[in-house]
Order: C-alpha cells, then structure tokens, then sequence
C-alpha cells in the first residue's frame, strides 16, 4: 500500500513540475525536425538601433532580410543598456531575476561591479550552460558573462578574456574554425559578441556618418561568415540569429546627481549609468538632506520603496533612493580626461552625444532582429521580438528545454 502511495505521489509531483514548467518550455517540443543536429549561431551587435541597416546597402543584412525575417524592432528590457541586455538575452530573465541591473552596479554583500567578465555574478542560468548541460556543446565568443565557469560549468569552447579591440574579422575566423570541427566535436551552438555601432554612436551621435562605415565593415565580415556557410552546405540544418542589445537616442543636457551631492556635503555611493542611478546613503540619517538636494534638481524622477520598478529591485543590488532621467537628459559625467577630452572638441567637430538605457517602450531603443536558416520561413512577418523571447527561442531551434530562469516561451520562425 505504501508503494502505491509512493507512486501515486511521484505522478502528482511530475505533474506539477511539467505544469509550472510548460510556459517557459513551450516550443521544446515544437522543434524543426532532428533538432537534436541543428546549429545555431546567435550573433549580438552593440547599440544597432533598429533603423540601423537601413542607412546603406549592406548586402550581408539585406540577404538575411530577404531570404529569411526581419523583425521590425527588437524590444530590450529595463534597463536598456549592453550587460542587462545581454544577459537578459542570454537568460531570458529580467535584470532583476539574473542580477545584472546595469554596467556598473553595487552589491551591498559583494562590492562594486563594473563590466565584470566573472560569471559568478550572475543569478540566473545563462544559455549556454542550457545547451551544455542538455548535451549540446557550445562556443563561446565575449558574449556578457560567458569569460568564466558558471556554478562549476563551463562550455566545450570559450574565448577569453575580453578584448575590445579583437576584430570582428578574428571571431569570423574562429566560428569557420569552430563549424570546421570534425562532427563529434563541433558545437551546437555559438554564441558570439560583435561591436555594431555602439561606440561611434555613443561619440559621435546616432545620426553621425561614420555609423554607416562601421555597419559596413561588419556587415562585410557578416558576408563572409554566410558564404561559409553556403560552400559547407550547412543551411540545412543551421540557423543565424543576429540581435543587439539596445538602440541609441540623442542626448544633449547632462543632469549630474553625484556632482550637487558632492557640493553639498553628502556622503553618497552613486552607482549607474546614463538612465538610472542607484543612491546607496552611508548614513541613513542624511535620507532627508539627500531627497532636498535631488528636488533641486532638473529632469529627474526619484523613486524610493514600492516605486522602484521591479526590474531594477535587484536583492542587495537595488539604491535606498534611484533616481531616473528621459532623453534628451542624461546622468553622464566626464570623469576621465579621455571623456573631458570628448566633451570639448565635440562641439567644434559638430559632434552630438548618443545613449541608451530609458524606457524600452521608445522608439530610440528598439534594437534588431534578424533570422536566416533551418527552421526559418522566408519573409515571415515580425513585428517585434522581446529580448525575453530570444534564448527560449534558440533552444527550440536546438530542440531542448530552454534556461531554467526564462520568464517566456520561445517565438516560431517557420
């Protein structure tokens, strides 16, 4: 009788797991067919703005366009800048699930982070440990997270450390190498960190010329990588996937927080960045002089408690005060001689200022979205992808269940 209860308990149990489970794992079993063989190359392209490729003739993106989808806008999460991003996209968890709120951020328990490469920061299971852990080898290339071991697992290839200055020309090269690999050893999914226009953006403004250049440049190596493919006659059973972590919007006043703190005396840590700063009030008796300070200033919403969005409550991650701004504001304060630099001949080069980081519902912020391949309908229509949405999305492709912190199903692309 015992036994009976026993099993009668396990069935219940299962049924539970499979319940709770079934609208992050929606799409496991809705794969291409032998999903099992597939590979997918996710490929991030930093701060491409949505209406990005359509600043030239790119023949690379424009041949994905129109032999594959391309969405009409990629929805980032809160905040929309690159270490949330992509580790949201890496997850399918919000910031406030991974644990990574922002570029910078403080951990009342761990200290500061400031683009760290360690993965043991973050909370949630990213995706390559997904593909690893259900048997699919992976490489991977400077994606946000991927430099070390995440809770004692690692992936089949990795390169690292981070290196700003590797060329996209370089991480072309070591995919082929990687697709090259004998069939045993080749990995199932690559996962790959390019420079898009972020930088030039960020310096020059998101109108300025050269963003045309850049895009080109990549978008030449992005060629090269396709044409790898096609004289492999991979494309059967291999899907590319190019995202980017945010868009970029002009900014032209900064609002500097840290600075009238300072004037006035308060001893503050102010962590964050453009959009959002987090106040962490060494004493708690100065909550008040610090609230008359931030009324002075222009531009900003402070938030305390339950107005903090969700998204930024990070545990011991999150201000006792969070102060928010909107384009064209900005929070950016010329700390480094280089920034100082920037900021006095960018008027007398005509150059404007560009950030991310605001409110993902903005057309500004919106990023791409483009898929090609196995499993991939020519031409379907997209309007929008969610960030979310992006790594159920690649273990479907894979036919496995996707990260155990995503908070979405998976979209179809056929």
């Amino acid at each position: 009788m015992r036994l009976i209860s026993l099993v009668f308990a396990f069935l219940a149990l299962s049924s539970f797991s499979s319940a709770a489970n079934s609208a992050a794992k929606n799409g496991a079993d809705k794969t291409t067919d032998n999903a099992q063989d597939n590979i997918v190359i996710l490929l991030s392209w930093d701060g491409m703005r949505h209406d990005f490729p359509d600043r030239g003739d790119y023949p690379a993106l424009k041949r994905m366009e129109r032999e594959g989808i391309r969405a009409g806008r990629l929805t980032p999460v809160y905040l929309s800048n690159t270490f949330p991003g992509h580790v949201s996209l890496a997850t399918g968890a919000e910031p406030n699930v991974h644990g990574i709120v922002d570029n910078v951020f403080y951990d009342r328990e761990k200290g500061l982070y400031a683009y760290s490469g360690d993965a043991d920061w973050l909370n949630a299971e990213p995706l390559w440990i997904t593909a690893e852990r259900q048997g699919v080898k992976t490489a991977t290339y400077f994606w946000v997270g991927s430099e070390s071991d995440w809770r004692g697992q690692g992936t089949s290839y990795r390169m690292a450390p981070f290196d700003g200055w590797r060329s996209e020309a370089d991480k072309v090269d070591k995919i082929i190498e990687w697709l090259d690999l004998p069939e045993t050893d080749r990995p199932g999914l690559i996962v790959s960190y390019w420079s898009g226009a972020d930088t030039v953006a960020h310096m020059k403004g998101p109108d300025h010329v050269d963003i045309a250049e850049k895009i080109s440049d990549q978008d030449e190596e992005l060629g090269r990588l396709l044409s790898a493919i096609d004289t492999r006659n991979l494309w059967s059973r291999t899907t590319l996937v190019i995202v980017s972590d945010h868009g970029m919007t002009e900014v032209t006043e900064s609002v500097e927080i840290k600075t009238a703190l300072e004037a006035a005396g308060l001893d503050v840590r102010v962590t964050g960045g453009s959009a959002a700063q987090h106040l962490f009030l060494n004493r708690v008796q100065d909550r008040q002089a610090v609230l008359k300070v931030l009324a002075m200033q222009p531009h900003i919403q402070v938030l305390e408690g339950d107005q903090i969005p969700t998204t930024l409550a990070a545990p011991n991650r999150t201000g006792d005060i969070v102060v928010t701004t909107t384009p064209p504001y900005t929070f950016s304060r010329a700390e480094k001689f280089l920034d100082k630099a920037i900021v006095f001949f960018s008027p007398l080069l005509s150059w404007s200022k560009g950030s991310h980081g605001y409110d993902p519902a903005l057309p500004d912020m919106g990023g791409i979205f483009f898929a090609m391949g196995n499993g991939v309908t020519k031409g379907k229509q997209i309007e929008a992808v969610h960030q979310l949405e992006v790594a159920p999305t690649v273990t479907r492709l894979l036919g496995i269940n996707p990260p155990a912190n995503a908070s979405r199903a998976g979209i179809s692309l056929d």
